[in-house]
């Protein structure tokens, strides 16, 4: 493309070594619309003959079908798939092939290609993170009385619902699925017009090629057009932060499926064994997605450690955005469908949650707040209680064990009706706060997620649905 400048063509060697196109190919759908919306504002503007522009724009939608057909060649020896789409357009049509590239420059044509495929895996990520939520909730519902140790340090703490528990991860996905949205109005703007860097010449309407390719607006300098990838390293944010909840969801997989704890059990299907211990049954799948956090969080590390230092405008460098933001985006889409299918099928033993429920006394803020009622101030309160348990450690016995004279021993105030409020189901019912985890607040909670996480999705398909009105429109014949 630039033999007019140089006396000799580049080296095989480096022609292998800066070619993007193992990488950057799977642009080649967005490349070939782009290109359409692009020559059809040529045509609009007359800057090319409308005869030149139909015979682009057939010549594209001829390449697209062999795309979807696997019949477009690639060749390795033009280095990007925007060279590829422009050269092979050329062969099919001649002459006109060739003024294509007018008022554009790979620059822009490469953003906005790239723009264009993070809306569709945004939009796609929030499906799939609502699928998710769904599985939690469709399992929390089952699980609204199921009785568990909640954890601090991992340590026994408090007892709550399963359902409680997993509403807290709905929840974290729902902010997910919100920043996905968000980030989403900063993605979509459009580069194309900007050209190199300083924008053209021609008198081209870049808020035609913005409205035709579904985007929201031109982007508002030609400069941060080209150059800036926080929309890349904001979706690989956003994708990692997704995947570390990933990652905690099933490390207590792992946990809870273990004999320590026998909580759950993974179903056959999402689990291995081992080839050499025939008893085995290991959640490897969670493993999988645990580990599969760090690739997450390695290529987001990548790609702003090669962001930090470029000077404006292009640099070469910016090549290496998109294999980083491939692997984060093919990760995260990956691990979220399996996270699903993996949780639907899993079996939860309420009756070993229970009984690790009468273990590491649980129940002793209980008390604690059964002395603030009677007036005793809560630092009295818990140095009392810490007292009690103490004692009960001694003996190797629960709090609700002791006698009511062992209980007045360490504080006069304590009666009979202590023991009310010392059974595990009453420490779990009588925190009906907001967001607490007696059913009642519970059930409430539930009704909240599956609104608030259904509007979220609703937004993801309604903007889905509008892209595909504008690819629609633009494509259809002239």
């Amino acid at each position: 493309m630039w033999a007019g400048r140089f006396k000799e063509i580049a080296s095989d060697q480096t022609l292998a070594f800066s070619s993007s196109l193992l990488i950057d190919r799977r642009l080649a759908w967005y490349d070939i619309v782009g290109s359409i919306a692009h020559a059809r504002m040529l045509a609009k503007q007359r800057i090319l003959p409308k005869s030149d522009v139909q015979s682009m724009v057939t010549g594209l939608h001829d390449l697209m079908e062999e795309l979807e057909t696997g019949d477009f060649r690639f060749s390795e020896k033009l280095e990007d798939v925007h060279t590829n789409v422009e050269f092979r357009l050329t062969e099919r049509i001649g002459e006109a092939g060739a003024r294509l590239h007018t008022a554009r420059s790979r620059n822009d044509q490469v953003a906005t290609d790239f723009r264009m495929f993070l809306r569709d895996y945004t939009l796609e990520t929030c499906s799939l993170i609502a699928n998710l939520q769904k599985v939690l909730m469709a399992k929390a519902e089952e699980h609204i009385d199921t009785i568990m140790p909640g954890f601090t340090h991992m340590q026994h703490a408090q007892p709550v619902t399963l359902a409680h528990h997993l509403l807290s991860h709905v929840a974290r996905l729902q902010r997910d699925l919100e920043r996905c949205l968000d980030s989403y109005q900063r993605l979509n703007v459009c580069p194309l017009g900007s050209a190199a860097l300083a924008g053209t010449t021609f008198p081209i309407d870049r808020a035609y090629v913005s409205r035709s390719l579904g985007f929201k607006a031109p982007c508002e300098n030609s400069m941060d057009g080209v150059s800036d990838r926080d929309f890349a390293a904001e979706y690989g944010f956003v994708s990692t932060l997704c995947m570390m909840h990933l990652s905690s969801i099933c490390e207590e997989i792992v946990l809870w499926s273990s004999p320590e704890f026998g909580f759950v059990e993974v179903s056959d299907a999402f689990a291995t064994g081992s080839s050499i211990m025939p008893q085995k049954k290991n959640p490897d799948v969670a493993e999988l997605v645990r580990g599969r956090s760090s690739v997450a969080l390695g290529e987001l590390t990548a790609l702003l450690t090669m962001l930090k230092a470029l000077p404006l405008t292009y640099n070469r460098d910016l090549q290496e955005d998109k294999a980083r933001v491939f692997a984060i985006a093919d990760t995260l889409t990956s691990c979220l469908t399996i996270t699903a299918s993996m949780i639907s099928t899993s079996k939860y033993d309420k009756e070993r949650m229970l009984a690790a429920c009468q273990k590491g006394y649980l129940n002793a803020t209980e008390l604690a707040d059964y002395l603030v009622v009677k007036g005793v101030p809560f630092r009295h309160a818990h140095e009392i209680t810490g007292k009690a348990v103490r004692y009960a450690i001694e003996k190797n016995v629960s709090l609700q064990d002791l006698t009511l004279k062992e209980m007045r021993s360490f504080s006069s105030i304590i009666k009979k009706d202590v023991f009310k409020v010392l059974s595990v189901q009453s420490c779990v019912e009588r925190r009906t706060s907001y967001g607490g985890t007696a059913s009642s607040a519970v059930k409430e909670q539930l009704r909240r997620a599956r609104s608030i996480s259904l509007s979220g999705e609703k937004k993801a398909e309604a903007e889905g649905k509008r892209l595909k009105a504008a690819y629609s429109k633009l494509l259809a014949p002239a």
